[in-house]
This record gives structure tokens, sequence and C-alpha cells, in this order.
């Protein structure tokens, strides 16, 4: 798809962009109120991923710090005209690569329990159990980045 741009949101305009695709893909379609959608972990440190079409936001992730070496990739989410396109997985190895230059040396994700072979077919392995959250049943997956 031409005209995709990836964009390591740094600044308000652009993490606004992150904001609107997950208010739309996800906190409308599954009837999640603002709070859960946007939590504790949506913070002035964490890192955000914006992919845009024609200069329009299409899909994002959220990255922040776990520990010294890990870092915790989530809110991966693509408009739903969007998506079986390849841009989660170009959101996914945009975070890994930006959590490399960082210096983080692992990589994790807390998968919606019917997305697990999206993440192992990047190279993600289950580490552990079924967590029930508020909105979805997860799995923790991690990745040697």
């Amino acid at each position: 798809m031409d005209s995709l741009n990836i964009i390591r949101a740094t600044e308000t305009y652009q993490q606004a962009g992150a904001y609107y695709v997950r208010i739309q893909a996800m906190a409308k379609k599954h009837h999640i109120t603002l709070r859960q959608e946007f939590d504790d972990n949506d913070t002035p440190d964490t890192k955000y991923i914006v992919v845009t079409h024609n200069e329009f936001p299409v899909a994002t992730a959220r990255m922040y710090s776990l520990d010294e070496s890990s870092v915790m990739i989530g809110r991966v989410v693509v408009l739903p005209e969007y998506r079986h396109k390849g841009i989660g997985t170009m959101v996914v190895k945009a975070c890994e690569e930006w959590a490399q230059e960082l210096g983080y040396a692992k990589a994790v994700v807390e998968s919606r329990d019917n997305k697990t072979e999206f993440y192992k077919s990047m190279g993600y392995k289950i580490t552990g159990e079924t967590i029930d959250g508020d909105t979805f049943r997860c799995i923790r997956m991690e990745k040697a980045i």
C-alpha cells in the first residue's frame, strides 16, 4: 500500500493520531471506556508508533519500560479497513527497532488470546498463563530483540 508512513510519535499532534486509532478501532467497537483504554501506562514517558496513510492515522502501538532490559509493546491496533495488509507487523517491528535503539533486549506483549498466532509468526513465545483482564483474556508472550 503506497503512502504509508511510520512515525515515532513524539509530538502531541502525532500522539493524538495514536489515541484516535485506539478510540475508533477498540474503544467504540468493544465498548471500552476511555478510562479502561487509557490507563496508567499512557504517560509522558510512553513511546507511540503511528502509521499513517496519506497522512491519516490508521494504526498504532505503544511501548513502555518494564525494567532496564525489557519493554512492553501493547495497544497494537489497526483500523478495520486496513487490517490483513501487513500493517500490524510493520507497527510491531517499528516498536522492536526503536526498543533496540533504546537499549532493550527483550520485548513483551500481553496478547489477546485470539491473536497469539500473529505474535508467534513474529517470533514471540508464550511465557505466561492466560489472564482475564478488564476487557480481554490475554497471554504474556516474549521475544529477544
